[in-house]
């Protein structure tokens, strides 16, 4: 899905979900070139080892999917009730990534502005547009993506910017 395969309406909600898919993607590259051990190390973080954050990412993208698709998610928790290892939390991702990024695809105008209720993981009643949770998951990514940088940082490891600025300057295709 490039930004000129979108009608003009989905052109920057498929511009964030195409970032997001880029910017996991170097994420997990730089991931999967490091020891296990590094990836399961408790650190000082909030949820305590890079695996554990990226499961925790997962979770929350899977949530906001049930709640899209109108189903309950069965979650009881804002963390992985199994730990998967590093490949297989890459392939689920990617395997999101295509469902954000099909569901989106098919959205009307109307689609985006409709309004979805769902409960938070507290019991609270929550209500956003479709578009809004799209803008959510990408946001969340990448606030969790800077906890995994920062860990990273502690090994020393470096990895690639992943910034939405180098994403449209390098990868985004606008048709300029």
């Amino acid at each position: 899905m490039s930004g000129l395969s979108l009608p003009d309406h989905l052109r920057t909600t498929g511009m964030f979900l195409q970032y997001r898919a880029w910017a996991d993607g170097l994420t997990y590259e730089a991931l999967l070139q490091l020891p296990l051990e590094e990836i399961m190390k408790p650190r000082h973080t909030t949820f305590s080892t890079i695996l554990q954050t990226l499961g925790h990412v997962h979770v929350v993208d899977d949530m906001f999917r049930h709640h899209l698709q109108g189903t309950e998610h069965g979650y009881r928790s804002r963390q992985a009730d199994q730990m998967l290892d590093l490949e297989d939390w890459w392939w689920a991702t990617q395997e999101l990534h295509q469902w954000y990024m099909k569901a989106c695809a098919g959205w009307s105008t109307d689609d985006l502005k409709e309004k979805i209720s769902f409960a938070f993981i507290d019991g609270q009643a929550g209500i956003m547009t479709r578009e809004e949770i799209i803008l959510h998951v990408v946001n969340h990514a990448t606030y969790h993506r800077g906890f995994i940088g920062d860990m990273l940082k502690q090994i020393p490891h470096n990895w690639p910017a992943n910034d939405l600025t180098v994403f449209l300057r390098d990868h985004y295709d606008r048709g300029a």
